[in-house]
């Protein structure tokens, strides 16, 4: 019985492989054999990602109500599932930002299908219920993305449906969405051939609500990058409400942690606390636990009788823990909610990776940020480039035809630099105001940079290449000045991470910049028969980075184990 929901009992097809049929074990990592292309961690500072991404970041914001199929998800099932271990109890998984690269991403996804794990003494049996917390992709929801980053490494990690058939259940992220969640309700969310891997999809819409052991019951909410719970969706959980009670206790999942969120946006918890106050409450029943991911760490918040839990580490780069607020007010006392429930105090009581360790990592930006990221880097040395020529032109006033043919005015060249040192500190697309802090540190980046302008045209006109015939300068510039000063300036914006990130500017730059794929993790929650939760937080410090394929050919058995 477990993992068997209650609206399909004794299907025939439990025993199964992955999308009916057994699928071909692998004999290499040859993507021809894997049927998906293992992905390298992703580049978030290159120039061409930074720019899609704001642009669908913007086109989300303008666009995201025209693109909002929640609406249309009236006319799908309104199935409420039920999960239920063979002992009467139930192990359930949860993991969220996991679509990254594939070290990472399969590390945790391969923990995850083993029949069994031993952590610090605690046996620990593989989940009969898989939840997936959002962002399961990175950095679009792309069909080919969501082969090569997620369905692909958890279909290499539990290839065929195991005898408890664990089933798996998602909520979108705001990467999920950034196709208005076409690709996620294919995957997902299906009619037919409901298989992810070796789990069984459980769920009817991008939403679901699923009853578990000793009356506790997981609701997962699609929140929509924040916006207003649509009105199938809260139809949804109305039907819900009619099965809780002053028994009932909750687990609700949320794509993002808008307890730690509203300290800076006091509006960000709203929409939860409408869904709790509304949805929940009138029934008697307790929300005992808040989860999320979005934030790639793990954080634990703790109050009076109910628990906070971020847990982001499936796969993405490592989000810093070390600025944490120690102590949050749930709702904040400051929020514009009219009818908001009633503020409490929830105190830090655990994080991984510590704060000391998370405080060392921010001083790996001076190699990795180049490194990780070579397309910045370019186009570094590139606007130096620039700003060195033009600079030269105007100091050795040279107003050759050809030399104003393929230089850019001196001011142009200064206004890019500092306006884009200025929105670097704090992106059109980024939540919250602009505070005179980001002002300051990103003029005074910009400035920096200026000043290694001037030095690098010093040391340009220092040299021969000047005096060469045009456009022999400007090919060696490129040829020579470029690499050197792109490699210097990225540097300066790693120094200038550092001491940014010091006053809470630009921390997501400066640890996404580095792509760290260690200090990952996921949940093991267990439900016992009389209704006792515990929560088992996995936490990797290294993740595997090479593999080779498994020499155990069992069907269901992991197509690839760590070298190491």
């Amino acid at each position: 019985m477990g993992g068997r929901h209650a609206d399909d009992p004794g299907s025939p097809h439990a025993s199964e492989a992955a999308g009916g049929r057994a699928a071909r074990r692998p004999r290499s990592m040859d993507p021809l054999e894997l049927g998906f292309t293992p992905r390298k961690p992703v580049p978030w500072l290159a120039p061409i990602l930074l720019i899609s991404t704001g642009i669908r970041t913007l086109l989300a914001m303008l666009f995201g109500a025209y693109l909002d199929k929640r609406e249309l998800q009236n006319s799908l099932d309104a199935r409420i599932g039920r999960q239920v271990g063979p002992d009467g109890g139930l192990w359930l998984d949860y993991v969220a930002d996991l679509g990254d690269g594939f070290n990472a991403t399969y590390s945790v996804a391969y923990l995850i299908a083993q029949r069994e794990l031993e952590v610090d003494g605690h046996r620990l049996p593989r989940a009969q219920t898989l939840v997936m917390g959002g962002d399961q992709v990175y950095p679009s929801a792309a069909f080919e993305a969501y082969e090569d980053r997620c369905k692909g490494p958890y279909q290499a990690a539990l290839p065929v449906t195991p005898p408890e058939r664990p089933t798996l259940f998602a909520i979108p992220g705001n990467h999920d969405w950034y196709d208005g969640l076409t690709a996620f309700l294919r995957l997902f969310v299906r009619s037919r051939d409901r298989h992810f891997g070796g789990w069984r999809t459980g769920q009817s819409r991008s939403y679901f609500a699923v009853e578990l052991p000793a009356g506790w019951w997981l609701l997962g909410l699609d929140e929509q990058s924040g916006s207003y719970l649509d009105d199938p969706q809260l139809t949804y959980f109305d039907a819900v409400a009619e099965r809780l009670g002053p028994q009932s206790r909750v687990i609700l999942a949320v794509p993002a942690p808008r307890w730690v969120k509203a300290v800076d946006h006091p509006t960000a918890y709203d929409s939860i606390d409408y869904f709790i106050r509304t949805i929940v409450a009138p029934t008697g029943a307790q929300v005992r636990l808040l989860i999320s991911g979005d934030l790639h760490h793990y954080a634990r918040y703790a109050g009076p009788d109910r628990q906070l839990i971020t847990c982001g580490g499936g796969g993405a780069y490592l989000y810093p823990t070390h600025k944490l607020p120690e102590r949050i007010e749930v709702p904040p006392r400051d929020t514009l909610a009219r009818r908001a429930s009633e503020s409490r105090p929830y105190d830090l009581v655990a994080r991984y990776p510590d704060a000391a360790r998370s405080r060392r990592y921010r001083w790996g930006i001076f190699p990795r940020l180049p490194l990780r990221n070579p397309g910045f880097t370019t186009l570094l040395g590139t606007l130096h480039t620039l700003l060195m020529l033009a600079m030269a032109g105007v100091a050795t006033n040279r107003t050759g035809t050809e030399q104003r043919l393929l230089s850019v005015p001196l001011v142009v060249m200064l206004l890019v630099t500092l306006l884009g040192a200025a929105f670097f500190a704090k992106p059109p697309t980024d939540g919250g105001k602009r505070q005179a802090r980001h002002w300051i540190l990103g003029v005074g980046h910009g400035l920096t940079q200026v000043g290694l302008g001037v030095a690098g045209t010093w040391a340009w006109l220092a040299l021969p290449f000047h005096d060469w015939p045009w456009p022999l300068p400007a090919l060696a510039a490129v040829v020579l000045y470029g690499p050197v000063s792109g490699l210097v300036a990225s540097q300066l914006v790693a120094g200038y991470l550092l001491v940014a990130g010091a006053f809470g500017v630009n921390l997501n730059e400066l640890f996404a910049g580095q792509g760290i794929e260690d200090s990952k993790g996921f949940l093991r929650l267990r439900i016992d028969p009389d209704g006792t939760l515990t929560i088992y937080p996995i936490a990797v410090d290294r993740v595997a980075r090479g593999w080779r394929v498994n020499p155990d050919q069992s069907p269901e058995s992991s197509w690839l184990t760590p070298k190491h």
